[in-house]
């Protein structure tokens, strides 16, 4: 029971991680923060960009959690917790940095969902202005807007890439 109630707390720290995420995304990242925030939106030129303060600041809660459920890992919250933002974080490394924007050691799948998460977070990245960017998760988004074609059970072409679009 006690890996059962483990494997919970460590899906509720990623999805947790997911659901804060798209609300400081919305409501801070393109409110408040956006002049750090906007360097995501707009041409990077070097490894890094302000933004990525805040995959930081998230690595340090997951090491918190980690750290704080050590003296029983299976028993604790907290460590498994930590592990589900944990997983999150590579999780989004993979498919936003690495998939989407092709940062650091780019790769190209033809796999379902990530073309389809490549594909709404273009629509995202549809010009580098703060209002009106939605979707604003990495997994949170109307799916059926970029699922299929009416009537031929296919996943619908990418958006053609025009001169003001941020992402490759």
């Amino acid at each position: 029971m006690r890996w059962l109630e483990f494997g919970g707390w460590t899906a509720l720290g990623f999805a947790g991680l997911e659901l804060l995420s798209y609300g400081l995304h919305r409501w801070v990242f393109h409110g408040p923060l956006w002049k750090v925030h906007r360097t995501h939106h707009v041409r990077r030129h070097g490894a890094f960009e302000w933004n990525d303060l805040f995959s930081f600041g998230f690595a340090l809660l997951a090491i918190g959690l980690l750290v704080a459920g050590l003296g029983d890992p299976v028993g604790s919250r907290a460590f498994p917790l930590g592990l589900g933002i944990t997983l999150y974080g590579f999780a989004y490394f993979v498919i936003h940095d690495l998939y989407v924007h092709r940062r650091y050691l780019p790769f190209d799948s033809q796999n379902r969902l990530f073309r389809l998460l490549r594909r709404a977070h273009r629509r995202h990245h549809q010009s580098g202005e703060k209002p009106g960017q939605e979707p604003f998760g990495l997994f949170l988004f109307s799916y059926p807007e970029f699922l299929r074609t009416p009537g031929r059970g296919k996943l619908r072409a990418e958006p053609a890439k025009d001169e003001g679009s941020l992402v490759p």
